[in-house]
């Protein structure tokens, strides 16, 4: 879990057992500035979105640092607030760059893959991507949360529909900041 106020990321069993921590201070390479999201790839490999550092963090399951990709600005690689990261069953990595509007894709190691997203309120627009996830078929969902919606896209950024509006009846969200996908394919917001 991403420990935020405490500039770490902390693991613990199914059961709650705490197994482990690693972060506490920023400055030193694999430390953490504002870490928000976490995911993890079927390797074992915990992916980091550290939001004020700007960057995605990539460790072992035991919390050793692998690498870091990313820096401030709004070109391409380059991520400005990463809120949300999710990786796919190939070991692409997809990042909600919230400050760009926009969801970037890249390898295991940090290579840019592709792009997609702008900021509006248009199919394949965002005002605020914060979360995101894949499903086992490759389906991209991304919690838009100023425009109260979800997106689902393809693995390689194509628009596919989106549901949702402002309000608090049935299908209707007040800013969405996560989304998550069940072992049926059905799509769970928060």
């Amino acid at each position: 879990m991403a420990d935020s106020s405490n500039l770490r990321i902390q693991k613990f069993t199914s059961d709650g057992v705490f197994l482990a921590e690693w972060g506490l201070f920023y400055g030193v390479e694999g430390l953490f500035l504002k870490p928000r999201g976490v995911t993890v790839d079927t390797g074992g490999n915990v992916y980091v979105a550290d939001t004020f550092d700007r960057r995605i963090k990539k460790f072992t399951a035991d919390g050793v640092f692998v690498a870091e990709w990313g820096r401030l600005g709004s070109g391409e690689g380059e991520l400005d607030s990463p809120i949300a990261v999710a990786v796919d069953g190939q070991g692409n990595v997809y990042v909600a760059d919230t400050s760009n509007h926009r969801i970037q894709k890249f390898t295991a190691d940090g290579a840019f893959l592709a792009q997609w997203g702008s900021e509006g309120a248009g199919e394949g627009e965002f005002f605020a991507p914060w979360g995101v996830v894949v499903d086992p078929q490759g389906n991209v969902y991304v919690a838009d949360a100023l425009n109260h919606r979800i997106q689902k896209f393809t693995a390689d950024g194509a628009f596919v529909i989106r549901w949702g509006s402002d309000g608090a009846g049935e299908g209707q969200f007040n800013l969405p900041i996560g989304v998550t996908v069940d072992t049926r394919g059905n799509r769970l917001r928060g």
